[in-house]
């Protein structure tokens, strides 16, 4: 480890962390999680890559709900890949630093990305209740131009609030031990190292998650509420199962982000350590975008139908250059 140096930009003593993750565990557990997470970063990378092409590709699926979807695997991509390249490298090497600026890069994106795909969840809850509680005025309520709107407000809330918990992570100066207990750069973890008390921004982190974490999950439960409170007195059995059926993958999606990310947020530090940690953070940054587009799309009769066109075209296209 190199000797700490003052940082002129905040006055720390630290200019770099050191990523402790999984460095307490044996070479051959090691060897099994880096050949593990390897296969679940290329599976959700391959999934959601798929997705991106067909919804934005084919006319077929030209629709709200697809639009969403697409945007939803970009967000996927986008998040999966600020953590788990770095763990997967520090797996397989001896140096786990990270530096001081790539340290608050990576939480930058991973707040951003985070809070808008938070925020995209919930519209996405609220389209499908506008296309099954109100189908007839569906096309006004969820016109192109809204939706558009919809994600371009997830994206620039994501952002600016990603702003906000950044200059509150960092508000302080660091001269403490600088090892993380975690894979990545893990804000509640980080802000136990400054010199400051960090009662006053776990306070901000607790308010800003009520706001980020907890309205879009209203939101998200009680459009649910409604689509299944509909359905009940008009659809028929078979109609309702199918109904339920989605509602329940979805929200399930759903309590798996937001429980991980709540408790990584807005739980009091005492109740942390690295064993309660490592296990949400997982949960939130791999196995969520990887489980989106089993659970919103490849159930789905016309996403399949779209992959099948797809790979036809594929086909075709290697035919006639043989």
């Amino acid at each position: 480890m190199r000797p700490h140096v003052v940082d002129p930009r905040n006055g720390s003593t630290v200019n770099e962390f050191i990523l402790v993750g999984f460095e307490q565990s044996s070479p051959s557990t090691r060897a099994l999680l880096f050949a593990l997470f390897l296969f679940f970063y290329s599976l959700a990378m391959t999934m959601n890559g798929l997705i991106i092409f067909i919804t934005w590709t084919d006319p077929r699926l030209n629709s709200p709900m697809y639009f969403f979807l697409g945007n939803l695997s970009f967000l996927d991509v986008c998040f999966i890949t600020t953590t788990i390249p770095q763990m997967l490298i520090h797996l397989v090497v001896r140096n786990h630093t990270i530096s001081f600026v790539s340290c608050m890069v990576q939480m930058y994106l991973v707040f951003g990305v985070g809070v808008a795909e938070c925020i995209l969840l919930a519209f996405m809850a609220y389209d499908r209740y506008a296309a099954i509680c109100h189908p007839l005025s569906y096309a006004q309520i969820m016109s192109r131009q809204v939706c558009m709107r919809l994600v371009g407000t997830a994206w620039l809330f994501g952002m600016i609030n990603g702003i906000f918990l950044e200059y509150m992570s960092f508000r302080n100066p660091f001269c403490k031990d600088n090892h993380i207990e975690n894979f990545f750069c893990e804000a509640p973890i980080v802000i136990t190292l400054s010199c400051g008390d960090p009662y006053f921004t776990m306070k901000a982190y607790f308010a800003d998650a009520i706001i980020v974490l907890l309205s879009p999950m209203v939101l998200i439960v009680v459009s649910y509420a409604r689509i299944l409170a509909s359905i009940l007195g008009r659809a028929s059995s078979s109609g309702r199962g199918k109904t339920f059926s989605t509602c329940a993958s979805h929200l399930t999606v759903v309590i798996f982000f937001y429980t991980s990310a709540m408790f990584s947020y807005m739980n009091p530090r005492s109740t942390h350590g690295p064993d309660k940690d490592k296990p949400f953070s997982l949960l939130y940054t791999i196995i969520t975008p990887m489980c989106n587009p089993i659970i919103y799309s490849f159930r789905n009769k016309e996403m399949k139908g779209a992959m099948a066109r797809a790979l036809r075209r594929k086909g075709l296209a290697q035919a006639e250059a043989v």
